[in-house]
């Protein structure tokens, strides 16, 4: 399991495609969603919602929630 490039916790697979999704798709290291919201200087709720945003706009970076 991939884990973050700063605090090394284990990531999820939302993580692991929010990265790519707003820093680089090509990564093969990534950051922790506390570790995102730091670097960009915003609450992790935001970043959680922009997770579901592009769930819902079908971006393929994120699994489709289980009904």
């Amino acid at each position: 399991m991939a884990k973050c490039m700063q605090c090394g916790r284990e990531l999820t697979g939302d993580e692991i495609g929010l990265h790519k999704k707003m820093i680089n798709r090509g990564a093969t290291e990534f950051l922790c969603i506390t570790c995102l919201a730091g670097f960009y200087h915003c609450e992790e709720s935001l970043l959680e919602k922009k997770i579901e945003q592009f769930r819902e706009q079908g971006c393929m970076l994120f699994a489709p929630k289980a009904p």
